[in-house]
């Protein structure tokens, strides 16, 4: 089964015109499926129109958040409520085509676990979007070690049992084919198109390229350094360390031989200190690291790989949990 995710906020006038696109599509594909739309607390009639809409629809789900959570948080709900086997998520505003689907799940088919949109032909502003998007998305790609052109949209389709190696804070949604390639999945690229919104506003401008940035160093250190986190904060506390101890090390030879380090090294003989103070404290935040590390994955039973399939001289087992 196909489980089509839709996170919306405030987005009335287009939810009626995708419905009746996705239902068309879907219905063409002749595969069972299931729509469900996440309403991430709207304040206009978008989750009435949906709350409509599920009574005459035994294959549409609405889940209505408590309150504006943000579409990581949304997309989360919608792919814990899914039961298909392959998930596909795409942005309630109509940017996002539904007749594009069968492009993605057909890159599924050819034994992808995830197919990730490339809006190759972006209609934006080029000085708001375009340029800040391409800049984005080049150190992503630098920071993840996955060669994507477009990690921002929504538009994917996944494979089920990735998703439940992946755990979502933030706004680390767009991150999703980064931290799922860390499991060994594999990720193809699929131009779709990008088309104007209907009506309405977008909820993105040129302040959100600032906080991708704070995204895009969270998801190196989350690469490569999440299970062995002394590997970042030991190699700054050794530089620390190692600089600060070698310039208080010369000022007390320069000590010792009559000079007064106070007054002819002052600053140096701070820069030092400090230096070596630093360097302690990252190594004893890198230390904290591994012992916070540890209880994490102990104290849920967690593991640190995931498995893809077992092989034995019985039928092939899809891996049904997280590191199972």
């Amino acid at each position: 089964m196909i489980s089509i995710v839709i996170p919306i906020h405030n987005e009335e006038p287009a939810i009626l015109p995708l419905y009746d696109r996705l239902t068309t599509v879907l219905e063409g594909m002749r595969k069972p499926y299931e729509i469900l739309f996440v309403d991430d607390a709207s304040t206009d009639r978008s989750f009435e129109l949906l709350a409509n809409l599920v009574e005459t629809d035994p294959r549409l789900k609405v889940i209505r958040l408590r309150r504006n959570f943000g579409q990581t948080a949304a997309l989360s709900a919608g792919f814990d409520e899914a039961q298909g086997e392959v998930i596909v998520s795409l942005d309630g505003d109509l940017q996002h085509d539904p007749e594009d689907i069968p492009n993605l799940l057909a890159k599924i088919e050819e034994g992808y676990d995830i197919a990730s949109g490339w809006r190759k032909n972006r209609i934006d502003n080029a000085v708001t979007r375009k340029i800040p998007s391409r800049i984005a998305n080049w150190l992503m790609s630098r920071a993840s070690g996955l060669d994507l052109h477009d990690f921002g949209t929504t538009f994917k389709a996944y494979r089920a049992e990735i998703l439940k190696d992946i755990n979502l804070y933030g706004e680390l949604h767009r991150f999703i084919p980064a931290l799922a390639s860390q499991y060994g999945a594999r990720v193809a690229e699929v131009p779709i198109r990008n088309t104007p919104r209907v009506s309405g506003a977008s909820h993105y401008g040129l302040s959100r390229t600032f906080r991708v940035l704070y995204d895009i160093i969270t998801i190196k250190f989350l690469l490569s350094y999440f299970t062995r986190p002394m590997h970042f904060f030991g190699t700054a506390g050794l530089a620390g360390t190692g600089l600060g101890g070698l310039i208080m090390f010369y000022l007390f030879c320069y000590k010792i031989t009559g000079h007064d380090i106070v007054l002819e090294h002052g600053p140096l003989m701070i820069a030092g200190a400090i230096l070596l103070l630093m360097g302690l404290m990252m190594f004893s935040t890198g230390l904290l690291g591994e012992v916070l590390i540890r209880t994490y994955f102990e104290s849920q039973g967690r593991r640190i790989y995931a498995v893809r399939e077992v092989r034995t001289k019985r039928e092939p087992q899809v891996a049904d949990g997280p590191g199972r």
